[in-house]
């Protein structure tokens, strides 16, 4: 059995981050280790919550683990939430990574043309140094703009995404990833670049017209538990966008209509069934 570590925030109550990744990984057949930036009494749509931070705790981790003689088949990290955690994390790749390692960098920061609250333009260009260390990918079309200082767009052309790719591809991954991408009515999904092969990618499926927090979370996890049950990365977008787009939809059939998070759980055994297991 392969064994990753998982690195960001973790909500007590509230479907994003570990409380996602854990589970979704675990299911895939992964083992999946975990390294919490934050404890949260509940995800940030709820009002009032508590956060304890946690970045002195990650030297100390990561040092035991070291001593422990521990590696990892994939290095994924997830929200970051200070300049800090970004150099550590850039630390733990220099010090973990192997040639048989992946890392794996999901840049959650941004959406809808807007940083999120807690951050600025800067935080963002230093997210890019982390990608640049990264083998794989996967910001939004918000976050790669803020990362690349491209022009933020609702409408756009092919054209312009596979030249976000390529600023993305200039920042030092080896295979970039858009989520969110749009080129029809009706329809979304991934577009990724291969910077080896010099090779593009574009997967659809249909679009629901509805947003939910900590589905970024659900496709990111599904993507590098499929990568670690030997699928190509292509074939792992492709399998994490139907997933996540079917858990959207089992939660918009829910009639008690959940509002902080989708129903990822009732849909594992059709992610189970998509990588074969």
């Amino acid at each position: 059995m392969k064994r990753i570590v998982t690195v960001q925030d973790i909500s007590c109550v509230g479907k994003c981050s570990l409380t996602v990744a854990l589970p979704i990984i675990s299911a895939m057949g992964v083992e999946a280790s975990i390294l919490p930036t934050a404890v949260l009494s509940t995800h940030t749509m709820f009002k009032n919550f508590t956060v304890k931070d946690l970045t002195d705790q990650v030297k100390p981790i990561t040092a035991h683990w070291k001593s422990e003689n521990m590696d990892f088949a994939a290095i994924y990290t997830g929200y970051l939430g200070s300049f800090e955690q970004i150099d550590l994390m850039k630390e733990m790749f220099d010090e973990f990574k192997t040639e048989n390692t992946i890392t794996f960098v999901d840049p959650a920061m941004a959406d809808n043309g807007r940083l999120y609250p807690a951050f600025d333009e800067a935080f963002a260009k230093h997210m890019a140094t982390l990608c640049a260390k990264a083998d794989i990918i996967v910001p939004n079309i918000t976050e790669a703009c803020f990362m690349t200082g491209t022009e933020y767009k609702t409408e756009y052309d092919e054209a312009y995404i596979k030249e976000l790719l390529d600023k993305l591809a200039k920042l030092g991954a080896k295979v970039t990833v858009l989520t969110g991408v749009s080129f029809e009515a009706g329809k979304t999904g991934v577009m990724g670049y291969d910077s080896v092969k010099d090779e593009y990618y574009y997967y659809k499926h249909d679009r629901l017209d509805v947003s939910y927090h900590g589905t970024g979370d659900i496709f990111s996890s599904t993507c590098i538990g499929a990568m670690m049950n030997n699928m190509s990365w292509k074939e792992a977008m492709a399998v994490a966008a139907d997933y996540t787009a079917e858990c959207i939809r089992l939660t918009l059939e829910d009639p008690s209509e959940p509002w902080y998070g989708v129903n990822f759980e009732q849909a594992i055994p059709y992610l189970l069934k998509r990588i074969g297991k």
